[in-house]
């Protein structure tokens, strides 16, 4: 099957969690906005296609099925993908782990963007550095606590008993924190030995590698969900 993945061009968002699924799977797939632009998905959205009527991208067409929400996308092609290991617990664990990230990236986005999202950054500047305070002091510890722990369960190396797509989405976690928030995720490297082992693994699978060299991979930037504005990462 070719899958149609839809989403935003220009940033990685949460689009870039089915990205990464799909190469590493070197699925066939195309990235519809990339070649027709963002008009291409308003019909869906606007429900003037056929199928289930998707909020908001990211989201994917499959045959005659239309699949919205990262965790939901993620869970339909992990089996088919072989990026879940076999079994109802199994499956069920990846989705609750994946909606876990959904929930961290819910609150690295408020980081700068804590009043509204139709207000620009800069106008908000200043609830955001307060959240992002209290992100970097509070919820982000404990986010990576929990995913640390995870693995340390698993078997030391994977969430799952094997390779996973949660595996991928926890190294994208920890590249666009790196990134979002250098100086804090220094400040708790000591803590986080597995999670950091398995994002360094995960960037040498060869699909992986390979995607992450080519011009199909988006760099971070100012208009995603991991955004670096100095004065949200400082101590002061």
């Amino acid at each position: 099957m070719r899958y149609e993945l839809y989403y935003w061009t220009g940033i990685q968002g949460r689009g870039e969690f089915i990205r990464l699924a799909l190469e590493d799977a070197a699925a066939d797939y195309v990235d519809v906005n990339r070649k027709r632009g963002d008009s291409a998905m308003m019909p869906f959205l606007r429900g003037k296609q056929e199928g289930a009527l998707p909020y908001a991208p990211p989201f994917l067409k499959a045959g005659r099925l239309v699949i919205a929400q990262t965790a939901t996308i993620l869970a339909y092609l992990g089996p088919r993908l072989g990026l879940v290991p076999g079994g109802l617990g199994a499956e069920i664990y990846a989705q609750q782990l994946q909606a876990t990230i959904t929930d961290l990236l819910a609150e690295v986005h408020d980081t700068h963007h804590p009043i509204a999202v139709d207000l620009y950054y800069e106008q908000q500047r200043s609830a955001a550095r307060k959240r992002a305070q209290a992100f970097r002091e509070e919820r982000l510890p404990k986010y990576l606590a929990y995913f640390e722990n995870v693995l340390e369960r698993g078997n030391g190396r994977q969430a799952l008993s094997r390779h996973s797509y949660v595996d991928l989405s926890l190294f994208q976690v920890v590249s666009g924190l790196d990134y979002a928030f250098p100086n804090a995720m220094q400040r708790v490297q000591k803590r986080m030995p597995r999670l950091r082992a398995l994002a360094g693994r995960i960037a040498e699978r060869p699909n992986v590698r390979a995607y992450l060299a080519s011009p199909r991979r988006i760099p971070f930037n100012q208009d995603g969900v991991f955004r670096h504005y100095p004065e949200l990462d400082s101590s002061r």
